[in-house]
């Protein structure tokens, strides 16, 4: 199975090193890695400059958009200019953050999943971060079946199904939805244990508390799954502002009209799929 990297960096002088190391180690190495150095002032560009030198599976990218390092669209950004360097001479693609270590077998394993399964449409591990005590532990979404967006594997035709990946605060949701809308499946594997070097969310300033209900507007959700939805995401985190905000973040989005992800038909689809999860939740 043939497969393409990308990498957006911001300023990732901290962890980078340890994540290329780990893609070298694998025991199915990709046909190339592109890192995406996006407008960075430490020494990212220099650790970039030595693993293409060790190894011709890497390519350096420069490029230049937003300083904030807000969710959705700068990393999406930066995916995009490097998918534009690769051929569709590949299995499957893979965007990866810069602040992860992958088991060794990692990518044997998710190649041998689309190979094996070709409804499998995205694939990936289970994210572990450090704890106070410096223990990793599992840190996952309430869904099991949810791929993290740090490290999404899709098969070809999927990711050409569902049009690549929407440059919004979202996309690593409705990726999965427009997967499911064109048919395709979502695997998980919690052998696959990806340790996250920076804790999830650090890395977000407060421009960012509005845009989840903002993009629960553009994936056509609606009111009520986007209340409930909040509600979820408000209890789980013991934050009732979070809550508040994405309400917000929700209504501003209507009031000024702002543009869906999704078409009709594919919201329509993307509120059964919400509807019946929670009520398989709720009801006994």
């Amino acid at each position: 199975m043939d497969y393409y990297i990308i990498i957006p960096a911001h300023n990732e002088e901290v962890f980078l090193e340890d994540t290329l190391y780990s893609v070298l180690r694998q025991s199915l190495k990709p046909k190339k890695v592109i890192v995406v150095n996006d407008n960075s002032t430490d020494g990212t560009e220099a650790i970039i400059d030595r693993f293409t030198a060790e190894s011709t599976i890497f390519q350096k990218l420069n490029i230049s958009t937003s300083e904030e390092h807000m969710p959705g669209s700068k990393v999406i950004n930066a995916f995009n200019a490097g998918l534009k360097q690769l051929d569709d001479d590949y299995d499957f693609i893979v965007k990866l953050d810069a602040d992860i270590i992958l088991p060794n077998n990692y990518f044997e394993k998710i190649g041998y999943v689309f190979k094996g399964r070709p409804q499998i449409g995205i694939a990936g591990g289970f994210i572990y971060e450090k704890d106070n005590n410096g223990e990793w532990r599992l840190n996952h979404s309430m869904n099991k079946k949810h791929v993290r967006g740090a490290f999404k594997a899709y098969s070809k035709k999927c990711f050409k199904a569902i049009g690549g990946l929407k440059d919004a605060m979202g996309w690593d949701t409705v990726d999965e939805l427009l997967a499911q809308y064109h048919g395709y499946q979502i695997l998980t594997d919690d052998s696959l244990k990806v340790k996250h070097l920076r804790p999830t969310g650090n890395a977000y300033n407060a421009k960012a508390r509005y845009l989840q209900g903002r993009a629960m507007y553009t994936m056509r959700y609606g009111l009520w799954i986007t209340a409930i939805a909040s509600l979820k995401m408000a209890w789980r985190l013991k934050k009732k502002n979070i809550f508040l905000d994405n309400m917000y973040g929700f209504f501003e989005a209507q009031k000024n009209k702002i543009p869906y992800l999704v078409s009709n038909s594919e919201g329509k689809f993307i509120r059964k799929l919400r509807s019946q999860g929670i009520r398989k939740k709720l009801l006994p």
